[in-house]
């Protein structure tokens, strides 16, 4: 059994800013995994309804991730109990993961059993290293535990029923879960939490979940040229790779030039900093990460049909996903950087590719895609000499 003191010594002593662990890293490389799992499975069944279940499950795994975040913001991941924690949380992450081309099928149990092994075990894991300890963020965890053991009856059904019935009742659990922390996982007898409870220490946050975009675009690329290596070689399809290529270069700029140093750097200043990780990291990254994954389903379909009219999916996925990605990136940088408006470049990029959609009937996939990645670098460059001029 663990002595207080040693359970004490699990919790970070936090001298300045807490660099990510390698271990965090490793537990990471789960989630590489889990995206190309989702690319796949929307590039299985761009349909509507396909894009709803897809948006379930992206919404899934990144509330297990983003929770796990703020869980090694508070405990030593150098520390062999949360090493092991992480390492079990891996295993179930990898069951979650292989779970998802078949979580609206055969594989729902498992994906749901998964999730809530994930949720449930983590914090009540926290509840044993926190008791006797930071009593405000004890009382947290006795609420987001509470609230986490609700919903896993709701992901539990949803895995034993099928059809609309699994994806009402998980939509119905992500709907609660979602809104737990915006609503302080206020709880019957245990009040409501403040963010000023979460002592977030704000760089080790923006780090992790700069990390995580890393992965994404990750993914994105390998989509490429992975589809590129599958083609015929020929003009069209040598210049859809360099359209796609430029443009993963163009979503990792928006997001990495100066843009996320300086959310770190009013993260870390921040007299609320467990607010800000609320809204611009728990919430507002949602869309980011989704934007990256929809964007590689639109490269991989133009890489696969570079000429002809772009169908209507097609359309919707190739404007789409980088629509999204510059909407998230947009809130995010309005939040962080405690903006009145967002900015002025993401705005007009968004017009933009409003106006490409609306005039996509006619043109090619590699033409759609190739105005799409110009209207990134315009972002992108807009928004660098913008930063400049304010230097």
């Amino acid at each position: 059994m663990f002595s207080e003191t040693r359970r004490a010594s699990l919790l970070r002593q936090r001298h300045g800013h807490e660099r990510v662990t390698f271990v965090e890293l490793f537990f990471d490389l789960v989630f590489v995994f889990a995206i190309t799992q989702l690319s796949h499975s929307l590039a299985g069944h761009p349909t509507p309804l396909g894009a709803v279940q897809t948006g379930v499950l992206l919404l899934a795994v990144w509330w297990v991730w983003i929770f796990t975040s703020w869980v090694t913001n508070w405990v030593d991941p150098e520390r062999t109990p949360v090493r092991f924690l992480l390492l079990g949380l891996m295993f179930a992450g990898l069951t979650l993961s292989a779970s998802v081309p078949s979580a609206f099928g055969d594989g729902g149990l498992a994906f749901a059993l998964s999730y809530t092994v994930m949720q449930v075990g983590r914090s009540l894991f926290m509840l044993w290293v926190l008791r006797g300890h930071s009593p405000g963020n004890y009382r947290n965890f006795q609420r987001i535990t509470a609230w986490l053991s609700a919903t896993a009856l709701l992901w539990i059904a949803g895995g034993l029923a099928e059809g609309p019935w699994r994806l009402g009742l998980w939509a119905c659990a992500l709907a609660v879960e979602y809104a737990a922390p915006a609503a302080g996982f206020r709880t019957p007898g245990l009040g409501r939490s403040s963010t000023t409870d979460w002592d977030v220490e704000g760089g080790h946050m923006a780090e992790r979940c700069a990390l995580f975009i890393i992965i994404a675009l990750g993914e994105s690329i390998l989509v490429t040229g992975a589809t590129y290596a599958g083609h015929e070689r020929s003009l069209e399809g040598l210049l859809a790779f360099a359209v796609a290529f430029v443009g993963s270069v163009a979503l990792w700029w928006i997001y990495f030039n100066k843009g996320a140093e300086h959310a770190t750097q009013r993260i870390a200043d921040s007299a609320d900093p467990g607010r800000m990780a609320r809204i611009a990291y728990t919430y507002l990254h949602v869309p980011i990460v989704a934007g990256i994954i929809v964007g590689a389903v639109g490269d991989e379909m133009m890489l696969a049909h570079p000429h002809g009219p772009a169908s209507p999916t097609a359309a919707a996925v190739i404007v789409g996903g980088p629509a999204l990605y510059v909407l998230g990136t947009a809130l995010f940088k309005w939040v962080a950087y405690d903006r009145i408006l967002p900015p002025l470049s993401h705005l007009v990029g968004l017009g933009l590719m409003a106006l490409l959609y609306a005039l996509s009937a006619g043109l090619s996939a590699l033409a759609l895609g190739a105005a799409t990645t110009a209207a990134l670098v315009l972002v992108a460059v807009w928004e660098t000499r913008a930063l400049k001029a304010a230097v």
